[in-house]
């Protein structure tokens, strides 16, 4: 099969308009991007983004150099943790008010990035943040997280969300 060319286009800097990056924590997490924590099981990755859930769900902050001005909404998504045993006492431990941390039902089918549920959760909750616990149980079926172009098709679409929301 024969790959349909693409017509070029160029797009000159000087043309770009510069704007400023917000940030809600400071040099961790800006608004309106995508950010990955990453490291090795049993560090902690869970624990962090629930306390900062948490946090949020308050319109409180970690620290100074983190942005809060009120409580928000924040979507939750996890394919390894259960929320009645785990999720919800670690958010309740944090302090979390939980009527402001939500999970789109993943009961009837599997939710992935290109799951128009995602925009429509955003939208309907104005979540200033979401949480995919870990992002590569969202990629989807048949979807190879080391196959460069199939994973950067995923984040550009997570990107333009993020931007949107």
């Amino acid at each position: 099969m024969e790959e349909q060319k693409t017509e070029l286009k160029m797009i000159r800097m000087s043309e770009v308009e510069s704007q400023e990056v917000k940030w809600l924590w400071y040099p961790f997490i800006p608004y309106g991007k995508l950010t990955i924590i990453q490291g090795d099981p049993g560090d902690g990755k869970t624990t962090l983004v629930l306390n900062i859930a948490a946090k949020l769900s308050k319109g409180e902050c970690l620290d100074s150099d983190m942005d809060v001005q009120e409580p928000v909404n924040v979507i939750y998504q996890t394919a390894e943790d259960g929320l009645a045993d785990t999720v919800k006492p670690r958010l309740e431990l944090a302090g979390a008010d939980c009527e402001k941390i939500l999970v789109i039902d993943e009961s009837d089918k599997s939710l992935s990035m290109a799951d128009e549920r995602l925009e429509e959760a955003l939208a309907k909750t104005e979540a200033k943040v979401l949480i995919l616990d870990p992002i590569q149980a969202y990629l989807g079926g048949g979807m190879d997280m080391n196959r460069a172009n199939e994973a950067r098709d995923m984040t550009k679409k997570l990107g333009a969300l993020a931007e949107k929301y």
